[in-house]
């Protein structure tokens, strides 16, 4: 057995990554999410159109917003790739959210699910949020009608974050996995990192990891390891 002040890694237990907090109070506004939040939170009344597309980059917020406007909204979330097994005419009786709607492209029965699915709530005076990391006029569906009242959304974005921004979801991301790091690594990463909010999402997850290998907490020396590793082995896309 190896003594208590042995300084070599361990292996981390094989537990799955916290859930993230997902309620109104932990969702961060800045300049680049305040246009989209206060669009979500005019609904109704602000939805003209009955119908919404949001979306923004991986990371972005889009399923902490869908998560919030479903819940003041009592709406129905479900994956685009989803929809053909659903009840439609059910889900038609109240608001709906549908995620990834680009997911679905070039795929018959998900796509003409969802066109019914559009036509349904809008006929029954309900409404609808669809996301994806494009906006609908980028989304390369096949079924014209499905793809031109897709485009007929209006569009929110969310932008990429400033530095209050991703600081603020840094501190999130750490929380969200129990991680209390020094006071010198936020503002450490954040003038070395690169600037998404997918990068803040590979590195809360880099550094969880290093701290349970370690059986250390988060050091300024670890988070520059963490942040060397990550540069030379880049994400897949």
């Amino acid at each position: 057995m190896a003594a208590a002040d042995d300084p070599s890694p361990q292996r981390p237990l094989d537990l799955p990554a916290p859930a993230a907090a997902m309620g109104r109070a932990d969702f961060i506004l800045g300049p680049g999410n305040r246009i989209a939040f206060a669009l979500l939170e005019s609904w109704p009344m602000g939805w003209a159109a009955g119908k919404l597309a949001l979306c923004g980059p991986p990371g972005s917020g889009k399923t902490h917003l869908t998560r919030i406007w479903a819940t003041d909204s009592r709406a129905t979330v479900l994956p685009a790739r989803a929809l053909p097994g659903a009840d439609i005419a059910a889900l038609a009786h109240g608001p709906v959210a549908v995620e990834d709607v680009a997911r679905i492209a070039g795929h018959p029965a998900p796509e003409e699910a969802l066109l019914h699915l559009h036509n349904l709530l809008l006929a029954e005076g309900q409404t609808l949020l669809v996301t994806d990391r494009l906006p609908p006029a980028r989304w390369p569906l096949r079924l014209p009608d499905l793809a031109s009242r897709m485009q007929a959304c209006p569009v929110v974005k969310l932008e990429a974050p400033d530095d209050r921004l991703l600081g603020g979801l840094l501190v999130k991301l750490f929380a969200d996995r129990q991680i209390l790091p020094a006071k010198d690594v936020i503002p450490f990463l954040l003038v070395r990192m690169e600037r998404s909010f997918e990068a803040a999402r590979r590195i809360a997850a880099a550094l969880d990891a290093q701290s349970l290998a370690e059986q250390r907490p988060v050091t300024r020396a670890m988070a520059a390891r963490v942040l060397a590793r990550l540069d030379n082995d880049p994400p897949q896309s």
